[in-house]
């Protein structure tokens, strides 16, 4: 049930970005001076902000800039992740304890700090904040995956490969990774939403997407000046992220509750 809950809500959002143009009269970088602070009614469904811009608008399109980017700094650095952790679990010896410091040298640095850190060197802006979590997140995948790897490479499957004369390649991608990459999909899920809220966290400190984009970290940081007297302005693209996570999570739990049971049904 939460599987279903989760996918209709994270459905709804996406189709709300993909038809934003459509289901909303306005632009969203069109200033209306002679609209500024108008609060939620039939006209302006959440009310319009300091620069008179209808802000339902904005949170609509902010979901084409938020749900990109939070599936493109998951899965990008999952594929890579899961591969080498994959491959490390299987392989063993040196190159197995080579990724595993560099792992160790990752992990040394709070990820949050070791972001901004980089993205405070290269530069405010979308694509450095991709490069530097590119080049970070990728390590909690090669740690779930190695460990799973650890756990399949002594299974009755794998032994039977290796004895018809398969190479590590095969068992490694064919055989074992549909097992092994059951963890990390599920840890995507809430690793998703954690990329969604970075970005809107960068937005906010000025290190991630900058003004006028509709972004929904950008558009709280814009509404802070206004809170006491445009709520709107802050709270609902905040809504807008905490729907999102809501859904996201209710996928992540869904899909370890179905991966669980068919663990358990093939035990």
């Amino acid at each position: 049930m939460t599987l279903k809950i989760g996918s209709i809500m994270f459905l709804g959002i996406v189709l709300a970005g993909i038809f934003a143009p459509w289901l909303v009269p306005y632009d969203p970088y069109t200033q209306d001076l002679n609209n500024t602070l108008q609060p939620p009614s039939l006209t302006h469904p959440f009310g319009t902000d300091n620069f008179g811009r209808d802000v339902l608008t904005r949170v609509l399109f902010g979901i084409r800039i938020d749900l990109p980017f939070g599936f493109l700094t998951t899965y990008v650095p999952m594929v890579y992740g899961v591969v080498l952790g994959a491959m490390a679990g299987y392989a063993g010896g040196f190159f197995d304890g080579i990724l595993m410091r560099v792992l160790d040298v990752v992990v040394a640095f709070p990820f949050l700090v070791l972001i901004i850190v980089i993205v405070a060197i290269l530069g405010p802006g979308i694509f450095n904040i991709y490069l530097s979590i590119f080049l970070t997140a990728w390590t909690m995948y090669a740690r779930l995956a190695r460990a799973e790897m650890l756990v399949e490479r002594n299974k009755d499957y794998i032994l039977a490969a290796r004895n018809l004369g398969y190479g590590p390649g095969r068992i490694v991608f064919r055989h074992a990774l549909p097992n092994v990459i059951n963890s990390s999909i599920v840890f995507s899920m809430s690793d998703f939403v954690l990329n969604i809220m970075l970005v809107s966290g960068l937005s906010f400190l000025g290190l991630g997407v900058t003004p006028p984009t509709p972004e929904w970290g950008a558009m709280i940081a814009e509404g802070r000046d206004f809170i006491f007297e445009a709520w709107w302005i802050s709270t609902l693209p905040g809504l807008a992220l905490v729907v999102t996570g809501a859904a996201l999570c209710l996928i992540g739990d869904g899909l370890a509750q179905r991966l669980g049971e068919r663990r358990h049904a093939l035990i």
